[in-house]
């Protein structure tokens, strides 16, 4: 275990010190993941489409990168738990990295079995952003723990927004390289993640999920047993409020995945061009993150239930614009917006539901549990998203999507309206 900070040190605030470090850290490397991110989004559906020859295997784009976010989940929180949040993450931004490089491979060689694996090692960066924002409330009070995760989404915004644009520059470096033009923008990518391995490495020191379990530890009363160690899924079973706020994550991740992995297909098949794709995508990550910290006020100031309903309402919004007015690239852009908002609202709030609904030596085990089951949801939105599209279209995708979501927020209703039957409750 790390060597813990000497709270003597000079400073008069001496226990906020290694939290504005903590995020401040976290911030600069997610500025740099979320460039991988957004190149991921928008120019994995266009070339799996491109590598397989068939606009019906775009979704398998969404899908293998989500699955690559799943698969890595549980055991970066395992890694998190033994070894800390520093080695965790700055673990999960190289294999994001190695994942850019074979995607340029795979185009290179239009080996589309290759572009899978190398799709799911580019989700696994997705998996490394979930845990940092995780990593924001290890040390954070319950009154700042909504807007320190919240803090952390946002900063994905700056990467995120400008990954989706990287069509024109990444075209000319894959130009210089020799490489397909679509294959392009994952240089970025690659470059990105490694520079944010390198600040995750050097920068998580102290590292905070190390200094929150030693200060649970020497909270504990000397004659009291040790915490149990449970696996995430039992946590689960056993805590009702942790349960609501991960299918809350789940399904709000999935309703998102299935509708946005289709609209870049959807635009470019009805004749709009490559900048209007990066255009819609860009503003759809914007909403994901650029009002996150707004969200996050919300989740600590009027509660996180009230934050989940206002995150399902705009999900259930985005999702009926994209059925009435699917034919209109305007209102696409716009349900894209919503649903961007939506799924900010839903994963901030829940995510702070669920950091403060356990205890420090359960928290990366159930944290890495809800990213399984999140992403698992996304896989499996993306996975159909796909056959959807060609069978339904896109206003049938938006509409079966709808009423999924239109049961959640009922469900959302219904635990509110007990909450305040029973009076005041910690949020």
């Amino acid at each position: 275990m790390e060597k813990q900070p000497d709270t003597q040190q000079v400073g008069q605030q001496p226990q906020q010190d290694p939290q504005r470090r903590v995020l401040r850290v976290l911030v600069s490397a997610q500025v740099l993941g979320g460039l991988g991110a957004g190149a991921t989004l928008s120019l994995g559906a266009l070339l799996a489409a491109e590598t397989s020859g068939s606009s019906a295997w775009s979704g398998m784009a969404a899908t293998m990168a989500t699955l690559g976010a799943a698969a890595a989940a549980v055991p970066l929180a395992a890694l998190a738990q033994r070894r800390g949040r520093r080695v965790s993450l700055a673990t999960g931004a190289v294999v994001s990295g190695v994942g850019a490089l074979l995607a340029i491979a795979a185009a290179s060689l239009s080996a589309f079995p290759l572009l899978l694996l190398a799709l799911m090692l580019l989700g696994v960066g997705s998996a490394t952003g979930l845990q940092a924002r995780f990593a924001a409330t290890d040390l954070a009070t319950e009154s700042t723990r909504g807007r320190s995760l919240a803090l952390v989404v946002w900063s994905t915004t700056i990467g995120a927004v400008l990954g989706p644009n990287l069509f024109e520059p990444g075209a000319a470096v894959a130009l210089v390289l020799g490489i397909p033009p679509l294959s392009g923008g994952f240089v970025f990518s690659a470059a990105a993640q490694a520079g944010a391995a390198a600040v995750y490495a050097l920068g998580l020191r102290p590292d905070p999920l190390l200094t929150a379990l030693a200060e649970q530890e020497a909270a504990r009363p000397v004659s009291s047993a040790p915490p149990e160690r449970r696996r995430g899924l039992r946590v689960l079973a056993e805590n009702p409020t942790a349960r609501f706020a991960v299918v809350i994550i789940a399904v709000s991740h999935a309703a998102m995945v299935s509708l946005m992995s289709m609209t870049p297909v959807h635009l470019h098949d009805h004749g709009a061009g490559l900048s209007v794709v990066g255009l819609t995508i860009s503003l759809h990550v914007a909403g994901m993150y650029a009002l996150s910290p707004v969200f996050g006020w919300i989740a600590d100031r009027f509660g996180k239930t009230q934050g989940i309903l206002c995150g399902q309402v705009l999900l259930l919004l985005a999702l009926v614009t994209a059925w009435r007015g699917a034919e209109s690239e305007a209102w696409v852009t716009t349900s894209l917006v919503l649903l961007g908002l939506g799924w900010s609202a839903c994963v901030v709030s829940a995510s702070a539901l669920l950091a403060g609904s356990v205890g420090a030596a359960e928290r990366a085990p159930v944290q890495g549990t809800s990213d399984l089951v999140m992403n698992g949801a996304g896989a499996l939105g993306g996975a159909l998203a796909g056959p959807a599209l060609v069978m339904l279209g896109y206003a049938g995708l938006g509409l079966a999507a709808a009423a999924v979501v239109a049961v959640v927020v009922a469900w959302t209703l219904t635990r509110l309206a007990s909450l305040r039957r029973s009076g005041p409750a910690p949020a």
